[in-house]
């Protein structure tokens, strides 16, 4: 428990000392019987998060996840392209010209991160496009994360494999079969990809994936289900965003569209924020004004750390297994 003493000894106070409750409080949940649902926002696959997410879903320290279409590609590119990366440290000295060379070599950036088009987007492309025809062929149809699941376990990617397979967190989940959540997918690379092959026919029915809506009914149905007074759901949000403001909601939607008011609140809400807490902001709002909206209790463990969450989850994470 290395990182772990380091952290209880000199992270004391403020931000730094938020963290610590947060941690210790994620422990006490899963060690009172409660469960888990980890929300990603921004591109925390292309910040290789996955490291210590994967551990943690093997562990079954997390029962659920919520997070962005890039989220979910992300990591996969990260799993098949990793050695054609370019990381480019200085770029915030980026001029316009440098931008556009970069998209001449085909070289997407996040912050500080190129990922490559023709190593990582085309070479999935060409793989799941088999999986979306083949289920469109035969009438199916199944959600982002499931068409991932089918094409991870598969091994069809294995050849292209450059990080260790232990480290992607799609994976992880795949084997476990983790129930995924996620709202928008068609936000993603793979989303405008998928709705050009339905504009050039190559998929006849554009529901051959399931939609956000059927996300939501499907949230609703585990949540019913897993949740109890005995073991409620804690909410773990990393960012912003829809991948934390979609599932959250599916409490209020229980008990004030269905009368399921016998489904408990969320038991845990922590949220890794730098958005700036201000008037409207949805991202930004503070723990208690989701007590207004039926989310959080009034004596629901609350914890909200403003900083930058690469740096911060990774160290909750340490103290969550462990380290």
């Amino acid at each position: 428990m290395h990182i772990t003493n380091f952290l209880k000894h000199h992270y004391r106070h403020f931000n730094a000392a938020a963290l610590i409750d947060a941690g210790e409080g994620y422990n006490k949940h899963l060690a009172e019987g409660g469960k888990m649902m980890i929300t990603l926002a921004g591109a925390m696959s292309t910040a290789e998060m996955g490291i210590q997410l994967a551990e943690l879903i093997r562990q079954d320290k997390v029962q659920i996840i919520s997070c962005t279409g890039a989220n979910l590609e992300e990591d996969i590119f990260n799993l098949v392209a990793h050695d054609f990366y370019e990381r480019v440290p200085n770029y915030r000295d980026l001029t316009p010209a440098d931008e556009q060379a970069l998209l001449a070599r085909h070289m997407n950036r996040v912050t500080d991160t190129c990922i490559p088009e023709e190593e990582a987007m085309r070479r999935l492309e060409h793989v799941v496009l088999k999986f979306w025809e083949k289920a469109d062929q035969e009438g199916k149809s199944y959600f982002p994360h499931e068409f991932f699941y089918q094409i991870l376990l598969s091994g069809e990617l294995e050849q292209y494999y450059q990080i260790d397979p232990k480290d992607s967190w799609m994976l992880a989940a795949a084997e476990k079969n983790l129930p995924i959540i996620c709202p928008g997918w068609e936000d993603s690379t793979l989303g405008n990809i998928y709705a050009g092959h339905v504009i050039t026919g190559d998929i006849k029915n554009v529901h051959t994936m399931r939609t956000g809506i059927q996300y939501m009914i499907y949230l609703a149905d585990w949540y019913t289900k897993t949740a109890t007074d005995e073991s409620k759901i804690g909410f773990f949000q990393i960012g912003g965003g829809i991948a934390g403001d979609f599932p959250i909601c599916v409490v209020p939607m229980l008990h004030q569209d269905l009368g399921r008011t016998s489904v408990p609140l969320w038991g845990y809400f922590c949220q890794i924020s730098d958005s700036t807490t201000s008037y409207g902001s949805y991202s930004g709002a503070v723990p208690n004004e989701k007590i207004t909206w039926g989310k959080l209790g009034e004596k629901t463990p609350k914890f909200i750390i403003e900083s930058d969450a690469t740096i911060v989850a990774p160290l909750i994470f340490a103290i969550v297994l462990g380290q």
